[in-house]
C-alpha cells in the first residue's frame, strides 16, 4: 500500500482517483472546486486538502492531472504549490496533457530539491479511466518510474517510460496527431456512405473486418451515424492539445498539413455550437454542408 495524493477530479481524475483507493492505496485528495473532492470522499473514502502543498505533505507518490500547463505550473511551482509540501525522495506524476516545456521545467525544479518527477500523459478517455485501462506514456528517470510503476498499474493497462523527461508529452502529441486523422477520415467515409445512400451500419460492419478498422470506427461510428456528439472527449479540449503539437512542430521543424486542416475543422464545429461535443462531431461540420 501507497500513500499518494491525487490533484485534480475531472472527468479522468475523478475515477483514476477512486482506482487508487480500490487497489488499497491510501488516498488524499484535492480539487479547486472543493465540493467536487467532498463527493469523491464521501464515494471513495480517503482524505481532503485543501491546497495543493498540504495535500503533499507526507505522500510518497502526488498525481496530478489538471487543465493546462498555466492550471499545472500554479499547482506545482505555486505559492501553496506540491513542490512546497513533498517530503525528500517523494515523486511527483503528472497525468495532464500539457506541453513538454512544462514537463521540462517542473522536472528541473523538483530534481533540484531531490524530488523526482514523472510526465505521464494518458489516453483512452473518460471511458478508459472508469474501467482503469488507460495508456500511459511517461517521460523521466527510469528509476523514478520504476518505483512509481506499480501504483499508476492501478488504472491503466499500459504504462511505458518512452524516454527523459518530456517524452511523455511528446508522445501524447503524436496520439492526438493520430486520432485528428482518423476521425477525419472516419467522418468523411460516413459522410460518403450516406450521400451515396448505403446502409451505414452494413457497409461499417464489412470494412470494419479490413485494413480500414480502427479504434474510432469501432467504439464512434454508430453514435456518429445517429449524429449523437456526447460520448467523450470535448472538442475544447482537443484544440488545445492540437495547438501545442502545432507548436511544438513549428519548434522542431515537422510538418503536419493534415493536423492543422483537422484543428480548422474543429474550429468550425465550435462556431456551430459544438464546443462540448467529442472529437467525433467532425462529421457533424460536413452534413451541414450537404444539406
Amino acid at each position: 500500500m501507497a500513500k499518494v495524493a491525487f490533484l485534480g477530479l475531472g472527468v479522468m481524475g475523478y475515477p483514476m482517483a477512486g482506482h487508487l483507493v480500490k487497489a488499497g492505496h491510501q488516498v488524499t485528495v484535492y480539487n479547486r472546486t472543493t465540493a467536487k473532492a467532498e463527493a469523491w470522499v464521501k464515494q471513495f473514502g480517503g482524505a481532503i486538502a485543501l491546497t495543493p502543498k498540504l495535500a503533499a505533505q507526507d505522500q510518497g507518490i502526488v498525481f496530478t492531472c489538471v487543465g493546462n500547463d498555466k492550471d499545472l505550473h500554479q499547482v506545482v511551482l505555486g505559492d501553496e504549490g506540491v513542490i512546497h509540501g513533498l517530503k525528500p525522495g517523494a515523486v511527483l506524476v503528472d497525468h495532464t496533457t500539457a506541453s513538454a516545456d512544462i514537463a521540462r521545467e517542473i522536472g528541473t525544479a523538483l530534481t533540484a530539491q531531490g524530488l523526482g518527477f514523472i510526465d505521464a500523459p494518458v489516453s483512452g478517455g473518460q471511458a478508459g479511466a472508469e474501467n482503469g485501462v488507460l495508456t500511459v506514456m511517461a517521460g523521466g528517470d527510469e528509476a523514478v518510474f520504476n518505483q512509481v510503476k506499480d501504483v499508476i498499474m492501478s488504472y491503466a493497462r499500459c504504462a511505458e517510460l518512452l524516454g527523459e523527461t518530456g517524452a511523455g508529452q511528446l508522445t501524447k502529441m503524436v496520439n492526438q496527431i493520430c486520432i485528428a486523422g482518423v476521425v477525419q477520415g472516419l467522418a468523411e467515409a460516413l459522410h460518403f456512405a450516406r450521400s451515396a445512400g448505403l446502409d451505414g451500419e452494413k457497409v461499417v460492419e464489412v470494412i470494419s473486418k479490413g485494413a480500414a478498422q480502427s479504434w474510432q470506427m469501432e467504439n464512434r461510428y454508430k453514435s456518429m451515424w445517429a449524429g449523437e456528439y456526447n460520448f467523450g472527449f470535448a472538442i475544447d479540449w482537443m484544440r488545445k492539445d492540437l495547438g501545442i503539437a502545432l507548436e511544438e512542430a513549428r519548434r522542431n521543424g515537422s510538418h503536419l498539413p493534415l493536423t492543422a486542416l483537422v484543428d480548422q475543422f474543429y474550429s468550425e464545429v465550435q462556431g456551430m455550437g459544438g464546443n462540448r461535443w467529442d472529437t467525433s462531431s467532425l462529421l457533424a461540420r460536413l452534413e451541414k454542408s450537404r444539406k
